[in-house]
Formats: C-alpha cells, sequence, structure tokens
C-alpha cells in the first residue's frame, strides 16, 4: 500500500488515530489512512484494494460518524480537503464531495446565492452530506441539489440529476448502494442580496449557539426524527438530560445530542445511545433510530 501510494502520489499514513478525524473525538487507529486529491485517485486506491481484499471505509469530515475504538484493520479513504474544490457557473456551485458544507455556504455568499443558508452551519462534507440528505432548519440538500457524480461499483464516473438521487428523510439512493460512491455535486441557487443572505446565516448560527452544546466534541443530533414525534422531547420527558456512560453524556443543553464530555470512548456512547433506546421505548413506545452512522468495511 506505502509503495503504491508513494508511487501516484497519493498521501497516506499508517496507524493514523481515528479519533483525529471524528467530530466525537473517538476511535483508534487505521492501519492506512490515505487522502486522495480527485477520482484518478480514489479509482485507483479502491482498485487496489479491490485486487488484494484489503476492507475499506470512505469518510468525509467525520462528522456523523462514530469510529471502533479498537480501529480499523484496513484502508480508511479520507475525502477531505485535498478533494474539496469549490466553483460557481452564473447560478450552479459545482463542489468536491470533500468541501465542507460550510465552505460551500460561505463560498454561495461571496457569489451573491441564497439557497444554501440553511446548510451552512451544519458540520460535515457535501459527500457525506449528500448521502444521508442533510438538512436543518426546513431545508436538506434534495431541495438544492442539481446534479452528482460519484465512482459506481465498476469504478466507473457516473452522473444523477438530484430527482434521481431517491433523497428522503436522512437518506438517499447512495446509502442503499454501498459500492456508489459519491464525488461531488452541482447546487443550484438563485441570485440573491448578500446583505440578506449574511444575515440569514447569521441569524441561523446564533440560533445553533444558543441552543446546541457546540463547546462539547459530538455528532449533532444523536437520532432521527421518529413521525409524529420530536427525539430530544421523548428523550427529555424520559427524564435522560444529563444521563452519562463513562465520559459519554446527554447534554444537559439540548437532549438530542450525545456529547463527549471528555475521555468518552465510542463504546461509552454505543451504550449510552441504547440506554436512551431503550428507556424511550419503554415510556413512550417510540423506537429511536440513530442518525449517526457506524464505521464499517464497505462493499466496493
Amino acid at each position: 500500500m506505502k509503495e503504491f501510494c508513494e508511487k501516484n502520489g497519493i498521501r497516506l499514513t499508517e496507524n493514523e488515530m481515528l479519533s483525529r478525524h471524528t467530530s466525537f473525538r473517538t476511535g483508534g487507529p487505521a492501519r492506512y489512512f490515505a487522502a486522495p486529491a480527485d477520482e484518478a485517485d480514489l479509482a485507483a486506491l479502491l482498485k487496489y484494494a479491490r485486487e488484494r481484499a484489503v476492507p475499506t471505509f470512505i469518510m468525509g469530515n467525520g462528522t456523523n460518524l462514530l469510529a471502533p475504538d479498537e480501529g480499523f484493520d484496513g484502508l480508511v479513504i479520507a475525502l477531505g480537503e485535498r478533494f474539496a474544490a469549490i466553483r460557481a457557473e452564473r447560478d450552479i456551485v459545482t463542489a468536491q464531495a470533500g468541501a465542507l458544507l460550510s465552505q460551500v455556504g460561505r463560498f454561495a455568499l461571496q457569489q451573491g446565492l441564497t439557497g444554501f443558508e440553511f446548510a451552512h452551519g451544519i458540520p460535515g462534507s457535501v459527500g457525506g452530506g449528500v448521502y444521508m440528505n442533510a438538512g436543518a432548519y426546513g431545508g436538506e440538500l434534495k431541495d438544492v441539489t442539481e446534479r452528482v457524480r460519484f465512482l459506481d461499483e465498476s469504478l466507473e464516473l457516473r452522473a444523477l440529476d438530484g430527482a434521481q438521487c431517491g433523497f428522503a428523510y436522512r437518506t438517499s439512493a447512495f446509502k442503499s448502494r454501498p459500492g456508489w460512491i459519491v464525488t461531488g455535486a452541482d447546487f443550484r441557487l438563485v441570485p440573491g442580496n448578500t446583505n440578506e443572505i449574511a444575515a440569514k446565516m447569521e441569524d441561523l448560527a446564533r440560533r445553533r449557539r444558543d441552543k446546541q452544546p457546540l463547546e462539547y466534541p459530538s455528532a449533532g443530533s444523536t437520532f432521527k426524527r421518529p413521525e409524529g414525534y420530536f427525539a430530544a422531547k421523548l428523550i427529555e420527558d424520559a427524564g435522560l438530560k444529563g444521563t452519562a456512560v463513562g465520559g459519554a453524556q446527554v447534554s444537559e443543553k439540548h437532549a438530542g445530542f450525545v456529547i463527549n464530555r471528555g475521555g468518552a470512548t465510542t463504546g461509552d456512547i454505543l451504550r449510552l445511545m441504547e440506554l436512551v433506546r431503550e428507556t424511550v421505548l419503554a415510556r413512550f413506545g417510540v423506537t429511536l433510530e440513530p442518525e449517526v452512522e457506524r464505521m464499517r468495511p464497505r462493499e466496493i
């Protein structure tokens, strides 16, 4: 793996701590951790790993991810800052999968384009956001996604129009097709007033700061919104605010967040999540589904 990456100019580190790359700040070492710069690098890495049966995981900004405490004995491919180009042509903003949604939001503001303000504060990348149809404050990526580029099971670069991506609440066609890897997206926005766009972004940022425990590592909302309910209210009404397992805690500021109060392990977080699920089910008969993803090898 090392010789292959050196030959192809792909950044590679060995025994890289995943806690450095996840917003929960948990996770053990990845045997190999590679950072490709484009689709060609990514396809070459995946082909190399497939031929050698190396377990592989694709990650973005790690903001909705639980990495194993024991680490990952395989190849983690990070679509990050080297895979994060953004450009605009009229009202279309094109971004690689590693671009942060916050970066796309700021870029759209600079271009005088509105429609992406809702996503500016979501702490994730374009690839991860498209994968789970990220959303906040009444908006979802499906509302603005014009086209998505991806590598398919044959490592061929393909594209789908937004309407073909199977977007629904916190899911997309890419979640049901693990061999499809998002490499970028086009977002159709609308010309707007930069002062108004900036004011809306600041208003949403203020609301986040006021209501969410941003001072602690977390993955944002831990559970999906159950139909007809709000996860945070169910958790709070079950008396679980402040409940802790090891270093993991149900936030006292917002019950929808499980946070790392300091020294938490992924195991702590998972045990706390299960306690929350069991308690809410017993009290209200509602099953909470995790919004956070767990790192597992993917079929490539």
